[in-house]
């Protein structure tokens, strides 16, 4: 059974959405100028470090995981991205698997959510 819901609660939706947009954008922001930042800093010998020492693995290693927080930020954002569409579409908080009503709960703790918990579970 699906629900519409209010014009009132879809606002503060909305707001959720938007203000978690900018978050992201701005943390990917962040970290973009960050890195930019510590390439023009290091000196030639320092940006190419050899792996297979210790501090050559260590840089590589927080490298590799500074690009996966941000692969994070980017497929968080696109899901909020996605939320705003179906909002616009009219078809937020309505499962695109079944059909389905997501729960107000569900919606208020993951705003960007659009399948309900069964369906996000089988997508896992």
């Amino acid at each position: 059974m699906t629900r519409k819901l209010a014009a009132s609660t879809l606002d503060k939706f909305r707001g959720k959405l938007e203000d978690e947009r900018q978050r992201l954008s701005d943390l990917l922001a962040v970290h973009a100028r960050e890195r930019e930042e510590a390439r023009l800093s290091e000196t030639s010998s320092e940006r190419i470090p050899d792996p297979t020492t210790a501090e050559g693995g260590s840089m590589a290693f927080e490298y590799e995981k500074e690009l996966s927080v941000d692969q994070n930020l980017e497929d968080l954002l696109a899901k909020v991205n996605r939320a705003l569409v179906r909002m616009d579409e009219g078809g937020y908080g309505i499962c695109e698997v079944c059909g389905e009503a997501i729960p107000f709960e569900r919606l208020d703790v993951l705003p960007h959510a659009t399948m309900c918990v069964t369906d996000a579970a089988r997508a896992r």
